[in-house]
This record gives structure tokens, C-alpha cells and sequence, in this order.
């Protein structure tokens, strides 16, 4: 097949931890034509949805993973799958690109379908599974988040379309921090914040769970490094292996399906303790870390699905 990957940058990725890339390379393995564009060379072009990019080969070596051929002009039409791959922010050019993908389905198969991705970004798709997740607010409103503080005491402050752990604020029953970072928050973004009850297992790891078409296939605990609340591995959260709990299954089999149904072939969970607190959908991570641990072949398990998918 003819696999097109929108993606950030390739050149400086971490070929050890950027699942991307090990897609790709599971794909070129698979006997798969690969071509790479950047989000922003993505256009609709007078009923054309075209992307300028270049074919890609790739290697297993640090410095020389990616080689890439002549830029060219081409059809996403022409395509088999199409992977959307670019990191968040969520923001109208990420949503932009989703319309523009969706009018290549169903001739041609995009992962994660955009149209859910678009409509159930990390922090929202949780909503719809209240007694999987802590006590959670979704306010613009001062006065509404002061009440959700008074009535937790602990709670973590976020913005609701960041990523990375960017802007993740613990607030607990003695800080006076809530209308400065409010102040801050708003003087710079129209959009809401996202506030959940303190999980005081956090402390124990922030369980990334990997499903493949809503199975799950395993999982990786992130520990936050000492002092800090959050766990995500690039702002020092140290990735250890860890199994799936009897909370974690009645979670995935939870939310499995209506991932499947809509389309959201790799998704990577997020739980603390025994409580969901998001559902990552838009270019999730942590294959790499898990096939160390594991020993098992995440990508081609990933790929089976794209492929049967594609019939």
C-alpha cells in the first residue's frame, strides 16, 4: 500500500521513543510505499486535497533515519492510508487539517479518523464516561472553578486543549495561587480550563494503557520525577513496566468499543489509580516503551488492524 505520514519534523525526532517513527518503520518493513508532508504543506486545491512532501525511506540510525526524496505535489486521493500524526496543540489549524482529511473517507483510510478526532479531542471524550473518571469541571468562569476547589480542597488546573503536560497546575487546600494563574490563563487564551480532583496516587505513576481498535495491548507506567505532579516523559517522568489491572480492563472494555466504532485505531489512556483521566486520540505515544518492556510487537499489531481496516 501507499502510506502517507502528516507529521512533524522528522529530522529531529528520537528515533528510540517517537512512535511515528515506529510506525513507519514497521510499515517499510511491511513492504509499504511511505511518503512524508508537513502539516502545513497540506491544501485543497480545486476539489483536490493535495499535499507537497517527498518519499521517505527509513533506518534504524541515529543522524541518518529519514531519507527523503524530491519534494512533489500529490493526490491524497491516491493514497491507501493517510496517518495523522502531527502533535497537538488543538488548535483551528489542527482542526482545519481534520476537515480537510475527512473529504479524502472512504475512499481513502485516515488514522484516527478525523472526524472524531476532531470531535472527541483528549480532555472531552472522557465526559462521556462519569463513572470512569475523578470529579471534573470544565469552566471559563472564575467563580465556577473557586467553587470546584472549595468543594475538593486538592485539585490539578490545566488547559483543556494543552498537551505534554504544559500548564498543569497542582492547587491544594493552602494555595492562593487559583485568580493569578485564572488571570494568566484568560489574558492569553479565549478557551476554558479543565479541573479534576488531586489523585494522590499520581504519585505511584500516570498508567499510559496502548489500545489497538479499542483492545487493549498493554501498558507502561510514567513516574513523576521527585516534585513534581506531572509524569509525561519529556519533562522528566521515568518511563517503568507495569501490568494491566482488573480496573483497567473493565475500563477498556468500557470505552473499547466506541473507539472502534469511530474509527480511533491507536489510542493511548491515561489512569491514575483506578480513575481515566484522558483519552488521547490525536497522536498518541508510547509504543516504543512498551515493546522494550514487553517484548511484543506493537506496530504490527497496530498495522494488522490498519490493514484489515483496509480490506
Amino acid at each position: 500500500m501507499k502510506i502517507a505520514f502528516q507529521m512533524d519534523p522528522i529530522g529531529p525526532i528520537d528515533i528510540d521513543a517517537d512512535s511515528t517513527f515506529r510506525l513507519a518503520e514497521e510499515a517499510q518493513a511491511r513492504g509499504h510505499e511511505l511518503f512524508y508532508y508537513l502539516p502545513d504543506q497540506l491544501s485543497f486545491q480545486e476539489g483536490r486535497v493535495m499535499a507537497r512532501g517527498q518519499s521517505l525511506t527509513v533506518q534504524r540510525v541515529k543522524g541518518a533515519h529519514a531519507t527523503l526524496g524530491d519534494m512533489q505535489d500529490l493526490d491524497l486521493a491516491d493514497v491507501d492510508v493517510v496517518w495523522l500524526r502531527q502533535d497537538p496543540p488543538f488548535d483551528m489549524h489542527y482542526i482545519t487539517t481534520t476537515h480537510l482529511l475527512e473529504r479524502l473517507v472512504p475512499g481513502t483510510l485516515v488514522v484516527n479518523d478525523p472526524f472524531w478526532v476532531r470531535n472527541s479531542p483528549e480532555k472531552l471524550l472522557v465526559l462521556n464516561f462519569p463513572d470512569l473518571t475523578p470529579p471534573t469541571a470544565i469552566a471559563r468562569d472564575l467563580s465556577t472553578i473557586r467553587a470546584f476547589k472549595a468543594k475538593h480542597g486538592d485539585i490539578i488546573l490545566k488547559p483543556l486543549y494543552g498537551n505534554g503536560g504544559a500548564g498543569v497546575f497542582r492547587l491544594d487546600e493552602n494555595d492562593r495561587n487559583l485568580s493569578s494563574l485564572h488571570e494568566l490563563f484568560t489574558g492569553f487564551s479565549r478557551e476554558p480550563l479543565i479541573v479534576q480532583k488531586y489523585l494522590p496516587a499520581v504519585t505511584r505513576g500516570d498508567k499510559r494503557v496502548i489500545l489497538v481498535d479499542g483492545a487493549p495491548v498493554g501498558a507502561i507506567n510514567r513516574v513523576p520525577a521527585a516534585g513534581e505532579v506531572r509524569s509525561n516523559m519529556h519533562v522528566g517522568g521515568r518511563p517503568e513496566k507495569v501490568e494491566l489491572t482488573a480496573r483497567d480492563h473493565e475500563i477498556c472494555a468500557a470505552i473499547g468499543p466506541v473507539l472502534r466504532e469511530k474509527g480511533q485505531v491507536f489510542v493511548g489512556i491515561d489512569v491514575i489509580g483506578d480513575w481515566l483521566t484522558e483519552i488521547n486520540v490525536t497522536s498518541p505515544t508510547g509504543i516504543q516503551e512498551l515493546e522494550r518492556f514487553d517484548g511484543i510487537n506493537v506496530a504490527e499489531k497496530i498495522w494488522q488492524a490498519v490493514e484489515a481496516r483496509c480490506g
